[in-house]
């Protein structure tokens, strides 16, 4: 038996390996343990033998040998045939070759049996220098041991050895499962990470992760479940904050957004100041809000819930022209920020009176911006003070001065707006006559109300007066559009029609010399119009209708009839038109309603539906016992919630 053989007649694998890494010779165990035959190992580079993870320190085992003709130890992990990989401690050492002058390196497995705990130091600096925690579990006893690792997991256990029992009354319930599983599935490769929620004594829950690998301890020692831990409780806490951040400034983007679309869409100063006083201080982040507005040189103030009423009763009514803080806000255009008591008095030592003055300094800070517009002078201002130390940015302070411009310029657009349409509702009431005081055995009511578009004033018109007979005349009609020059028409025709009543007797022959008179005038626009005589004395009517709705009766039963009475084509539009009439008799406690288009038609309402739904109100009112004026106004409240577009007019005749 030469000194090579003796070397090689091991339990533990071996091998001899020349100086440039090429295995010479070798025992079944390393062949075993490599994964290969002893033919498929020889002459090959010791080395390329190993895994990729294990194949650097195996060379520089060996070269640490070859060179140095030194004892190098490792801990290697060797493949294993399909089971898991084996920990050992690898030992090698130059020797003599037995064949030659030459030297070989001879590569062992030393017996770790009785410290096994020497196997596992290369991992515990390894995890250590990764920052992360290393345990051990043995199955067969189900106890965790600690190993180490980065101080802060190592505090998490501050009992080295634990029952798994323990281990996992310490961990989330709903993470147990996983645990259990990550355990029992253990593999001879890396796991993925799984997520641990675990609760130390005396702290709060901790965030881990966890991996698992099986590895055998020394050829022919047992297997052990190794893990690693990482503690991304911070992390988990850093990327909830960045969440929460992130969700806030989404939400106050929308916030903003909202803000900016409900102060474009405000169209009365009353939702304006709406508007503001719920949205500014919870945009802001203020814990108060006010709005003082401009008229008459003189300041009106309201405020949200954060700022009682009774704080700044004292501004309210102040003149523009007083040396305090929001009057010279408005007066200039210029935010103000004020900081403390002291920076407020300096500047305004004539105008100590503001709202929480003795709080200012002390951990509350107030902001001014006025509601200005490009070229004008401000309408008004808004204040919002903030508590708990909290200084506004200049970034929010310039967002906030972009709202204020913004809520300025619809409050100037409101104010003109609102001027518009009490010129427009002077000239309406102007355009609309009167209706006679007394008409003896008829009870007659009117109502009109304008198109929501534009301005507050239409083309449809009504007009009730006594003819030199004693009959009552009646017309309603509607002149193309719902503006402006819709009222200057409407206005004409009806002027027009009266004129033309005075000197003629009967409905047909006014709508017939007004059609002419209007064709002959080249009249830009058309109109429709029903127009009756009423004899109150019998009750007589004689009606005629140029292409207009038709009429509504009804009776004291509740019933009602359409009647469409005879005539022509629209007003001002086929000349040499002669229009007809009929006569029909009023029952005393009967009505008649004219309407225009706009009460008995609408964007989802045939005419049809509408006639019926207008002559049902109007019956049921008769039953129910109301006047006129109660029914004209069921008729025309009716109108508008059916979302009505047209302008629309109502006029009932009841026969007392």
């Amino acid at each position: 038996m030469d000194a090579s053989d003796e070397l090689l007649r091991r339990a533990e694998p071996a091998a001899l390996v020349t100086l440039d890494g090429a295995i010479r010779s070798l025992n079944s165990a390393m062949a075993t343990a490599l994964g290969r035959s002893a033919e498929q190992c020889l002459g090959r580079a010791f080395g390329d033998l190993w895994p990729a993870s294990q194949r650097i320190s195996a060379e520089s085992l060996m070269m640490a040998a070859a060179k140095t003709k030194t004892v190098a130890m490792r801990v290697l992990d060797f493949p294993g045939r399909g089971g898991a990989p084996v920990a050992c401690l690898i030992e090698a050492q130059s020797v003599k070759d037995p064949t030659g002058d030459g030297q070989l390196v001879w590569v062992h497995a030393l017996d770790a049996r009785n410290d096994l705990a020497s196997l596992v130091i290369p991992f515990r600096l390894a995890t250590s220098a990764a920052r992360l925690g290393l345990w051990m579990y043995s199955p067969d006893d189900h106890r965790l041991e600690w190993l180490g690792g980065a101080p802060a997991l190592v505090a998490l256990f501050p009992d080295p050895t634990m029952s798994l029992s323990t281990v996992i009354s310490a961990v989330h319930p709903d993470d147990r499962e996983a645990l259990r599983q990550l355990l029992r599935s253990a593999s001879t490769q890396q796991s993925s990470w799984v997520r641990l929620r675990y609760l130390p004594q005396h702290e709060d829950w901790h965030q881990l992760a966890a991996k698992t690998r099986r590895i055998q301890l020394g050829f022919g020692g047992p297997e052990r479940i190794f893990g690693m831990l990482r503690d991304d409780t911070r992390q988990e806490k850093r990327k909830e904050e960045a969440q929460a951040a992130l969700a806030a400034e989404r939400q106050r983007a929308k916030d903003i957004a909202d803000f900016s679309s409900a102060l474009i869409t405000a169209a009365t100063e009353q939702e304006l100041q709406q508007v503001a006083l719920t949205r500014l201080a919870a945009t802001f982040g203020a814990s108060g809000a006010l709005l003082a507005l401009v008229d008459e040189g003189r300041l009106r103030v309201s405020t949200d819930a954060g700022i009682a009423m009774w704080e700044v009763d004292v501004l309210h009514g102040m003149s523009l022209d007083h040396p305090s803080a929001l009057p010279e806000s408005i007066r200039t255009g210029k935010p103000q920020l004020i900081l403390d008591q002291k920076d407020y008095l300096h500047r305004w030592p004539h105008g100590a009176v503001f709202p929480r003055l003795h709080l200012l300094g002390s951990d509350y800070v107030t902001l001014i911006t006025p509601l200005s517009e490009a070229g004008n002078q401000p309408l008004g201002a808004w204040l919002v003070t903030y508590g708990s130390g909290y200084r506004p940015s200049l970034d929010e302070r310039t967002l906030m001065g972009t709202l204020a411009d913004l809520a300025g310029q619809a409050l100037r657009r409101i104010r003109l707006q609102q001027a518009r349409v009490e010129l427009a509702t002077a000239l309406q009431k102007t355009l609309l006559p009167a209706l006679p005081e007394h008409l003896a055995g008829l009870e007659v009511a009117a109502r009109y109300r304008p198109s929501r578009d534009g301005l507050d004033i239409g083309g449809d018109w009504y007009d009730v007066f006594v003819m030199p007979d004693g009959t009552v005349a009646l017309e309603i009609g509607d002149a193309q559009g719902h503006d402006v020059d819709a009222a200057a028409a409407m206005g004409q025709v009806r002027a027009s029609m009266r004129a033309i009543a005075d000197h003629e007797p009967d409905p047909a022959t006014v709508l017939t010399r007004t059609n002419e008179l209007l064709v002959t005038m080249n009249a830009a626009r058309f109109a429709s119009c029903t127009m009756l005589h009423i004899d109150p004395r019998d009750g007589r009517v004689t009606g005629a209708s140029a292409g207009h709705v038709p009429l509504l009766c009804a009776r004291k039963d509740g019933s009602h009839s359409i009647r469409e009475l005879p005539g022509g084509p629209v007003l001002g539009v086929v000349p040499g038109t002669d229009y007809r009439e009929e006569t029909f008799t009023l029952d005393k406690d009967s009505a008649l309603v004219m309407v225009t288009d706009g009460v008995v038609e609408g964007p989802g309402l045939t005419l049809e539906d509408g006639l019926d739904r207008a002559g049902t109100l109007a019956g049921a009112a008769l039953h129910d016992g109301l006047n006129t004026e109660d029914t004209a106004d069921r008729i025309l409240d009716s109108a508008v919630a059916v979302d009505h577009l047209d302008d629309v007019a109502v006029l009932v005749i009841r026969r007392t």
